[in-house]
């Protein structure tokens, strides 16, 4: 949210703190600073304005309370704190099909206004903003918006049809298959058609049931106002947050408008929007204000709360006095209804719709205190008094695996085929929970076997500890499983990977001392643990099993790799490493593992037999490259007197 620093001062004046002073009041108690930068003239300042504060805070108006609030200083202009009196008129109708989805809709009809320019001092705020101008009408409809946070929408009303000297408006659900077409959006100068699946909210005009908005997220090209204009109806209206969010997300319409509506905007903003238009309107381009319609089917309701002081101070870690926690309450703008020495009973702001609970009170001291000013404190160190057998038998079994050189792995609990399907898959091979690991686990060992010489290992050894889900009689049945898989060096899988991973379930059976059933299939084991926790033994104390060791990052090369052998001659008092060093050397950055698997010695001599494994974080090697690396190795060993068998 983009807010200009002399807007602010019209409703701050002198209370309004220079720049430097305004973003650390900002980044320090409620909205980070993106950046200051003075366009056109303006002082802008962009604010990253969160969720829980977008209904109040995407505006002037509300951005000026809030530093009001942390400068503990009054607004010396507050919009929404005078009185509205609106003229009612009959010339306008609206039925709204489900009040819950538009709790309120008003128009205003204005005559005899002359569409033109807008004044200087208007189009430089708007610039200032990153808006473009495009006449006064659609210009103050917009700065009304920035202005109190509550979107409008203009029409022509001479070009929305009359029946009986009425204009009917409506707000209903598109059906499906309808079409609307939309004004030009930001920089575009072609209007835009869409196509409706029936989800959506449309103003309508009644009399035809044609679409003439798509209600919270953007205006029909249908009477939109032009240079001709002279007779104009201003709409503001309540639309639905959930209806309007996925609406806009769903044909990528996310505007100005939409963002404000989707962040449930209070239902009393339109009558000081319609207010304000009017005024601004009739300043700029002149005209009668004939009336307005307000139909306000669902009354905003005030929203009270009670609020212990003894929880402010717990959840803070403060120790403030009751009448310091008050005061904090009544710089929100929020009302004290009653108070007594265990707490106090406040009502929020209509346009605070994020006040709504104990916490949010809470909070609200928090940050206005200054949560800079909370010193922190330590917890103490306390006993476990109860050992969580889940945790403590994993983090054995683990240990136990671990050692035996076993990685732990985290596949994914989604699969393709299954018995279990989800309701709203990710994707189309995502569609089912897994009802084993055995297939991950298989899947991780095909995956990675090929990969055994850049690892520098003779064999893929894996593990997980997971979650499975069966289905139950009336819920999905949920079981931790463990499964230990093993490839050795070679194609696929081979009997030698059941020796290993046998030897591994004896040593997980060491240290649980109950019976275990493992289902065993090649070369990969599953046991049940759901079924083990109560059964198995409470240890008298608890202790750290696994121990953590420092590790330093690297990037993992998206190619693959070359490995190629090296087997020498060499003097029998030359040692391996000082072989293999000269060797990597020579072979220079692109040989990133190398590995002896052979050493004999015979008649004086010594042969050492690597594995040189090469590889490029920028492209796939050749054969022809790792080649030519492989000849300089061969003419390097020849000068050095080493003899390649």
């Amino acid at each position: 949210m983009k807010v200009v620093h002399s807007w602010l001062g019209e409703y701050l004046g002198k209370s309004l703190p220079e720049k430097k002073d305004l973003e650390d009041l900002m980044n320090f108690h409620i909205f980070e600073v993106d950046g200051t930068e003075e366009v056109n003239g303006e002082v802008v300042t962009d604010l990253d304005v969160l969720p829980n504060r977008s209904s109040d805070c995407l505006c002037h108006r509300g951005v000026a309370r809030e530093i009001a609030t942390l400068l503990n200083v009054e607004l010396e202009k507050d919009p929404l704190s005078e009185p509205v009196e609106l003229k009612s008129i009959n010339s306008i109708e609206v039925k709204i099909a489900d009040p819950t989805a538009c709790p309120r809709f008003t128009a205003s009809l204005i005559t005899g206004v002359t569409v033109k320019e807008s004044p200087e001092w208007l189009q430089k705020r708007l610039v200032a903003l990153g808006q473009r101008p495009i006449n006064n009408i659609v210009d103050a409809t917009n700065y009304v918006m920035y202005a109190v946070g509550q979107p409008l929408h203009a029409y022509d009303a001479d070009l929305f049809p009359q029946v009986n000297g009425r204009w009917n408006f409506g707000v209903r659900f598109a059906n499906e298959g309808e079409e609307i077409s939309l004004l030009a959006e930001g920089t575009k100068t072609e209007d835009r058609t869409v196509y409706l699946n029936g989800s959506e909210l449309l103003v309508v005009d009644n009399s035809t049931g044609t679409p003439v908005g798509l209600a919270g997220v953007k205006g029909g090209r249908f009477a939109g106002v032009h240079a001709d204009t002279k007779n104009i109806i201003i709409e503001a209206a309540n639309f639905h947050p959930t209806i309007t969010r996925k609406t806009a997300r769903r044909l990528g319409i996310v505007i100005d408008a939409s963002k404000r509506f989707e962040n449930a905007l209070s239902p009393e903003l339109p009558a000081f929007a319609q207010r304000d238009i009017v005024k601004l309107i009739i300043e700029i381009a002149g005209g009668s204000y004939e009336g307005t319609f307000d139909d306000y089917d669902i009354h905003q309701s005030a929203v009270v709360t009670k609020v212990k002081f003894a929880h402010v101070n717990r959840l803070l870690g403060l120790d403030l006095e009751n009448d310091e926690i008050i005061s904090y309450i009544k710089r929100t703008g929020a009302k004290i209804i009653e108070s007594d020495t265990t707490s106090f009973v406040a009502e929020a702001p209509f346009e605070r719709t994020d006040l709504n609970e104990e916490a949010d009170y809470i909070e609200e001291v928090g940050r206005i205190h200054g949560l800079l000013e909370i010193d922190s404190i330590a917890p103490e160190k306390q006993r476990v008094k109860a050992i969580n057998l889940k945790q403590y038998y994993g983090d054995v079994i683990r240990q136990v695996l671990i050692k035996l050189g076993y990685s732990e792995v985290i596949t994914s609990s989604f699969q393709k085929k299954g018995n279990l399907q989800l309701k709203n898959a990710l994707a189309s091979d995502k569609s089912y929970l897994r009802d084993s690991l055995k297939k991950n686990i298989t899947k991780v060992l095909d995956n990675n076997h090929p990969h055994i010489d850049l690892l520098g290992q003779t064999e893929v050894k894996v593990f997980e500890i997971g979650t499975v889900f069966l289905p139950g009689e009336k819920t999905v049945e949920e079981k931790t499983v463990l499964c230990i898989g093993s490839r050795l060096k070679g194609n696929g899988y081979s009997p030698k990977d059941d020796v290993v991973v046998e030897t591994a379930c004896n040593d997980v059976e060491k240290v649980l001392p109950v019976d275990l059933v493992w289902d065993k299939d090649k070369g990969v084991a599953e046991l049940d643990l759901s079924a083990l926790w109560e059964s198995l033994p409470v240890p008298d104390s608890y202790q750290e099993v696994s121990k953590t060791h420092s590790v330093q990052y690297q990037t993992i090369s998206q190619f693959p790799a070359i490995a190629r052998d090296i087997a020498l001659w060499v003097n029998e008092n030359e040692e391996a490493n000082q072989v293999i060093e000269t060797l990597v050397k020579s072979a220079g950055d692109m040989c990133v593992r190398h590995t002896l698997f052979d050493t004999f010695t015979k008649e004086g001599r010594t042969s050492y037999a690597f594995r040189l494994v090469f590889q490029s974080n920028h492209r796939t090697l050749t054969d022809t490259e790792v080649n030519e690396i492989m000849e300089s190795l061969y003419k390097v060993s020849a000068q050095l007197g080493w003899e390649v068998r």
